[in-house]
């Protein structure tokens, strides 16, 4: 029988017991290797060690008692896989290996589980430690791919390989563990260094903080700059570029960032089970999770790429991506870029865009565009060619148009400039937008160059240019009163393609909410008070002036309302159709909070749906005045007084690490359904005011729902004829020979299905609403 034992610096020796030609040759050709090292050009080593694959961490990293293995165990352990499971080599195993063209610098290095069939590996070459799982006679086949288990013309160092996978002409793998039935077939390069960060802004033992990967959102110049780490999301990143003026609140951040990683050298790279791995160039320093799909990609390098069978992460040809997370069920292809960056779960990169220095929110999909510090919060869509969006706040819900272009600096001194926008931001297509400019919820920007930096406060408006005059127009509330198809159709959109596994964050993705219900009041109050000056002429008292015009007129007025301060420029900002916005305005406000308290009473046991019974119970929750103010936590809505006491016990050490500070934010996304609550009770006090009470009294309660079913009728004929407008719409017949040809390609919109939801919709509420009429 033979046996082959490990050598020593002289070399290996055999027992005098016969092996064969083959076999001898390949035990022995290692011993006659010359240990020595030295340096030529370019950073080339040149080493006569035939141990490659050793020596991975360094000695003055490793403690007392500790190997090179110290970590790599442990990773095995947390797979599942015990390291003490392995066995050497049977001889008539390492004879079939042999005979199979197989080298390994050190067969004792070389284990193996049960079973094995070592007929599967063939014109392999390995080095260091390696350990393969279960190997059996089986097929794995993926997208009709066929291929039998085993290892074929590769070369493996120092790296576990789990049960029964396909590894076929990889030219190079070391230093991996390898999931269970994963297919790696036709990859160059896949390897890890020792310092390894998997994307982590954080840094290694024995090294410099000149090293530290970080994310420079909102602000090209860095003055926001983030640490990226395992499981950070919108949220995280907002409060910590946000509040850059809270230095305790930044020592914490950065203390928890380094706390989420061990800082020792020698951690591996993870393919996890039932991953797949297809004719990739460059994996360097990558983590990836289980039933991943990669393909095709050039370089993918210091990564930590999350998936899971419930979440697939896809990963196509001609990507290159470098230091960034990407979240679960995210997909990036064709030839896309992406540098210094976060991915959220469930995004998409495709058709060549370029995402640098950019945190993308989930459910969001970019594509053939540039997207450079950026911090874009959940369901943004980008995509069309020739867009380009930088140093930007994009709060979510949002919408690209070709051609635009979102903020230049080179209107200032240096590339510190800015945008920020709330929720719903759509410019159209071809704008152009400066630095520093902000904009309210849901505003739409008509297609033009905006020469001069604007800050509006009217959310659901319509921002124009009037050439001709040369000013700008204003219309407030376009999305009710011009376009109400488009904007009840958001909501159900948005949550159809939420499709995070991980729901435990409420992402608000309804129009109406406690934060667009807050900048409605302050818009109210701001064009009142510019009605009031242009009728009176008096600053003194031009709210009251203005509210009493707006309440009892109708458009157009006769004189022109202008506002102040939303453009950088001493033209004119004039408000089209004011009279028309501020009733609009109060419609959506009872829309939102009629709703709330509405589905609240509902919810209530049948012997306290009075209406007394409803407003004493909502009078007694917590206090949540209309003008509070809501932070958008990237899609969750929290109140501003919250979100304060939530960074005051962070600065205290109350939250040790990111998981506790998330936890923190799943305990306010529990609070949210009571808040809004509390702030559409708030909301119907404003609209039908009661002397010494929050909210309405109940009479003003019963106002508010017979208003509240004549906002409804309006929903269900704007919707229909903001629809409708396009089957009368002349032009958009020219292009058919008849009506019925017409109808044969768009349908009627009677059968719309929206517009049909939307009309059995208002039919339920106005059931609901007779309930309480009648009670």
């Amino acid at each position: 029988m033979s046996k082959i034992r490990p050598f020593g610096q002289g070399g290996t020796k055999t027992d005098s017991f016969p092996l064969s030609c083959a076999l001898k040759r390949s035990v022995l050709a290692a011993a006659n290797q010359i240990p020595h090292t030295f340096f030529v050009k370019n950073d080339i080593k040149v080493s006569g060690d035939p141990q490659v694959g050793t020596g991975f961490v360094p000695p003055q990293y490793l403690k007392p008692g500790e190997d090179e293995y110290r970590i790599r165990n442990a990773q095995l352990l947390a797979g599942g896989v015990d390291p003490a499971g392995f066995r050497p080599l049977l001889p008539f195993e390492l004879e079939a290996l042999v005979r199979n063209h197989n080298t390994c610098s050190d067969w004792s290095s070389f284990l193996v589980s049960d079973p094995f069939t070592p007929e599967l590996v063939q014109s392999s070459a390995f080095s260091g430690l390696v350990r393969i799982g279960r190997l059996e006679r089986l097929t794995l086949e993926h997208h009709d791919l066929q291929l039998s288990a085993g290892i074929l013309n590769s070369r493996i160092i120092a790296c576990d390989i789990g049960d029964n996978c396909v590894i076929s002409n990889c030219s190079y793998i070391t230093h991996y563990i390898i999931g269970r039935n994963c297919i790696l077939i036709d990859n160059g390069e896949i390897h890890v260094s020792n310092h390894s960060k998997f994307g982590s802004g954080c840094v290694i033992e024995g090294e410099d903080q000149d090293v530290r990967i970080t994310i420079d959102i909102m602000n090209e110049a860095g003055g926001r700059g983030i640490y990226p780490f395992e499981g950070i999301n919108c949220a995280d990143a907002y409060l910590w570029a946000r509040y850059r003026d809270r230095k305790k609140l930044m020592s914490r951040f950065e203390e928890m960032t380094d706390a989420s990683f061990d800082s020792r050298r020698g951690k591996y790279g993870t393919i996890g089970d039932g991953s797949v791995l297809k004719s990739n160039g460059v994996i360097k320093d990558v983590a990836i999770g289980e039933s991943a799909y990669i393909k095709g990609s050039n370089k993918l390098k210091n990564l930590r790429i999350n998936s899971k069978e419930t979440a697939r992460t896809q990963i196509g040809e001609g990507v290159e991506l470098v230091n960034g997370i990407i979240g679960y069920g995210c997909k990036v292809f064709y030839g896309c870029k992406a540098v210094r960056f976060v991915m959220c779960d469930n995004s998409t990169l495709k058709y060549g865009a370029r995402l640098i220095h950019s945190v993308l929110g989930e459910n969001s999909t970019v594509s053939c565009c540039e997207m450079l510090n950026n911090l874009i919060f959940p369901a943004h869509e980008q995509h069309h060619n020739t867009s380009f969006l930088i140093a930007s706040l994009v709060k979510g819900q949002s919408n690209v148009a070709a051609g635009a272009t979102i903020g230049s600096n080179h209107n200032s001194r240096g590339p510190d400039g800015e945008i920020e926008a709330g929720r719903g931001f759509w410019p159209g297509l071809c704008t152009s937008v400066k630095h520093s400019s902000r904009f309210a919820s849901f505003c739409l920007l008509a297609k033009g160059d905006y020469r001069y930096e604007l800050d509006i406060p009217f959310p659901f408006c319509l921002v124009d240019n009037d050439f001709a005059a040369d000013r700008l127009i204003l219309s407030p509330a376009y999305w009710w009163t011009s376009n109400t198809y488009a904007l009840m159709r958001n909501e159900a959109k948005f949550k159809a393609r939420d499709n995070r596994t991980d729901k435990s964050l409420n992402l608000e993705f309804s129009p109406f909410a406690p934060d667009t219900a807050s900048e409605i009041a302050a818009a109210l109050s701001c064009l009142e008070e510019a009605t009031g000056l242009a009728g009176t002429g008096k600053k003194e008292g031009a709210r009251e002036a203005g509210h009493a015009l707006l309440s009892s007129s109708l458009d157009p007025l006769p004189f022109v309302v202008k506002v102040l301060g939303v453009e950088n420029s001493s033209r004119d900002c004039v408000v089209r159709k004011p009279a028309r916005a501020w009733k609009a305005y109060r419609e959506m406000l009872l829309w939102f909070a009629g709703n709330e308290v509405l589905s609240y009473a509902s919810s209530l046991p049948e012997g306290e749906k009075g209406l007394g019974d409803v407003a004493r119970a909502l009078e007694q929750e917590r206090n949540c005045p209309v003008d509070e103010g809501w932070e958008n936590l990237g899609g969750l809505l929290v109140p501003r007084s919250r979100v304060d006491e939530l960074l005051k016990r962070t600065e205290a050490g109350e939250y040790l690490s990111w998981d506790a500070l998330h936890g923190a934010y799943r305990e306010l996304s529990l609070s949210y359904p009571r808040d809004r609550r509390c702030c559409a009770w708030s909301v119907l006090g404003y609209l039908y005011p009661s002397p010494g009470r929050r909210g309405p009294s109940a009479a003003g309660l019963a106002a508010a729902f017979r208003d509240l079913a004549k906002v409804g009728d309006y929903i269900e004929a704007a919707v229909y004829n903001s629809r409708a407008k396009d089957w009368t719409n002349p032009f958009r017949k020219a292009t058919f020979r008849s009506e019925a040809e017409m109808q044969a390609v768009l349908g009627l919109p009677e059968d719309n299905g929206f517009i049909r939801k939307t009309k059995a919709d208002m039919a339920a509420l106005r059931v609901e609403l007779a309930r309480f009429a009648s009670a």
